[in-house]
């Protein structure tokens, strides 16, 4: 694993944590948006969302229900944003798939 985030999952670089099982980690981001900002990333190296296969999505449903999880434990579960950037035009910079968890304060409107 190359990027920052599989050396976070090979434990090379630190985190702050706050999930971890056999397929997914999630940890605090270290540049925040909001109040909570947590990166939800899944131990297998995959690219991007473009770059998920059939096999790949009972992994992103896992994402997904960490997510819930982590805005229950949060208290954010009536108002956050799950979402992830698709290559470079949409803002990616690290090129292994992952989920911001971002809530706890008042979000604007993104249309």
């Amino acid at each position: 694993m190359t990027t920052v985030f599989g050396k976070i999952i090979q434990g090379t670089l630190p985190c702050e944590k706050v999930f971890e099982n056999d397929r997914i980690i999630a940890f605090k981001d270290i540049a925040p948006v909001a109040p909570v900002h947590i990166l939800i990333v899944p131990k297998k190296e995959i690219p991007n969302l473009q770059s998920v296969q059939a096999e790949d999505l009972p992994l992103v449903a896992e994402c997904v229900t960490v997510a819930q999880q982590l805005a229950s434990a949060y208290d954010i579960e009536d108002g956050y944003r799950l979402l992830t950037n698709n290559g470079p035009d949409a803002g990616q910079t690290i090129f292994h798939l992952h989920f911001h968890l971002i809530g706890g304060r008042q979000l604007t409107h993104l249309g």
